[in-house]
């Protein structure tokens, strides 16, 4: 499937749990045919059993819901709490499920880390944003800051196609004879308002659709790029022409975590800092909280929301999906959002907050730099195994022997 820029459309940037929730079930309740969604993570809390309750009263009018959820992100709903789904006719599936080794989860590579919900044929929403009540701003210290865009238009028609054709009835099977094919990214020959482009990453004829979108914006920036992104350590590329994007007089803020949910991506970030820091890239901690978004504009007409960070797992293994919005209000909309953050959120990092310049820390550096050279190569020897959809029957979860051996990315293959 290749998709095309798409005009005429309308998006709302949605922040949070709190704007994303009511917007989602509302759309749910209203849905008249069909609901499709998939997910990362769905918990069993509050907010889950609401997005349950709307599922529920859809399945049981009639609606023909769709769900696809990560076997890792979303292990550990319960049997009475997925039957209930299943026994008013909802189709709920995992992606790569797999049992707990000594007590360990083993699918830690490829996951279905997209976030996308399409209701009816008429509204699409994609983003960052899981089911859970950690995003909500009342959460407290650990409630998490992220995106998700509300798109009516045109190009909810390419990404309704998209879930379609990668439902299991329609998953088509790659021989290993098979060459796998390269997408060029689309270009926008007519850029004007309202325009939207619907892309994603595989492990298959999409492999790095995602950064070669951001490697074109970095190079055609005039003026300002914010970048805020949850898990930051990029490849060698990216990182390269946001530095040249600097040198060359363009405004370039990077927004990463200064309170990370994990303490390791601040370590990654920071081996980064001194090489951002010497190019010209404003480099910024968001402090208030986790972040987890993964958005970014340029200009001012660009902007993307999406799923995929910037890091080995979104840019070479996850399954990913991102909305390039080209559209002067959605824009400012997200920079007043983001310049608001910067101003208010976040600690500006210098030079004395960097890793002192030390025979260990240049020795370190280098071999990041090296990693992050050949990363993409590198994690194509990671299991690639071929991924399996268990479609969960009524009343409860089968076991894992018994699951269909379908994929939803066509066949895995190596990056």
């Amino acid at each position: 499937m290749k998709t095309a820029w798409q005009e005429g459309n309308h998006i709302q940037l949605l922040e949070n749990g709190d704007e994303y929730y009511p917007a989602l079930f509302d759309a749910i309740d209203n849905a008249q045919s069909k609901v499709i969604l998939e997910t990362f993570i769905w918990f069993e809390d509050n907010v889950g059993r609401r997005l349950h309750a709307v599922l529920l009263r859809a399945a049981l009018r009639g609606v023909d819901v769709q769900v696809l959820l990560d076997g890792y992100g979303s292990h550990g709903l319960s049997d009475d709490f997925v039957s209930e789904l299943t026994s008013a006719g909802v189709a709920f599936r995992y992606y790569d499920p797999r049992r707990p080794l000594f007590g360990m989860r083993t699918n830690l590579f490829r996951r279905m880390h997209r976030k996308i919900v399409v209701i009816d044929n008429k509204l699409a929403f994609v983003g960052g944003i899981n089911y859970s009540a950690e995003h909500m701003s009342d959460y407290g210290p650990e409630a998490k800051q992220d995106y998700a865009v509300r798109v009516e238009g045109p190009v909810v028609d390419d990404i309704l196609k998209f879930e379609l054709e990668n439902l299991p009835d329609h998953a088509q099977t790659r021989r290993w004879w098979q060459q796998r094919r390269r997408y060029h990214a689309a270009e926008n020959r007519h850029p004007g308002e309202a325009q939207a482009l619907f892309v994603w990453r595989d492990n298959d004829d999409h492999s790095d659709d995602i950064e070669r979108h951001y490697l074109k914006m970095l190079s055609s920036a005039k003026r300002e790029v914010i970048i805020a992104n949850a898990y930051f350590f990029p490849g060698y590329r990216l990182l390269h022409a946001m530095r040249n994007a600097a040198r060359r007089g363009v405004r370039v803020k990077l927004i990463v975590q200064g309170e990370p949910d994990m303490p390791i991506v601040k370590v990654g970030a920071e081996l980064l800092y001194n090489y951002l820091l010497k190019g010209g890239v404003q480099v910024y901690e968001y402090r208030r909280r986790p972040l987890h978004g993964k958005v970014a504009l340029m200009d001012a007409h660009w902007a993307t929301v999406g799923s995929s960070n910037l890091d080995p797992l979104s840019l070479s293994l996850n399954l990913e999906a991102n909305l390039i919005i080209h559209d002067r209000t959605f824009n400012q909309t997200l920079r007043e959002n983001l310049n608001g953050i910067i101003a208010n959120d976040c600690q500006r990092v210098d030079e004395t907050m960097a890793p002192k310049r030390t025979w260990w820390n240049l020795a370190k550096n280098v071999v990041v730099f090296h990693f992050l050279r050949k990363f993409p190569a590198m994690v194509g020897w990671l299991p690639a195994h071929t991924p399996r959809l268990s479609l969960v029957t009524a009343p409860v979860q089968p076991e894992i022997e018994t699951q269909d051996r379908v994929t939803s990315e066509k066949s895995e293959v190596k990056p």
